[in-house]
């Protein structure tokens, strides 16, 4: 898909709100909305929105790790396993 070929006016937004929500949400697209020539706002799929969210989460979990592993601020898994146990065992014993 082609940004620029979903590049609205807002008085075609104004004018034709149910068949763009409708095209929008039925074949999963992204809109830019104008105001005065200007690029104001973006309308998208939830969907597709909710699956940008979750990449960007993930985008960042490995972005955290990598500078972790660069400073040398980890440990190895058996003892990050070894460390959840202790706690699981603490919370069981209160």
């Amino acid at each position: 898909m082609k940004l620029s070929e979903s590049v609205k006016p807002i008085s075609y937004l104004k004018a034709h709100a149910s068949e763009i929500l409708r095209d929008v949400s039925n074949n999963r697209k992204t809109m830019v909305i104008t105001q005065n020539g200007e690029a104001k706002v973006v309308l998208q799929d939830v969907k597709i929105y909710e699956e940008m969210q979750d990449s960007l989460a993930l985008l960042k979990i490995l972005s955290l790790s990598t500078k972790s592993k660069e400073k040398k601020k980890y440990k190895p898994i058996e003892n990050s396993f070894d460390d959840i146990q202790s706690k699981i065992n603490k919370e069981i014993l209160k």
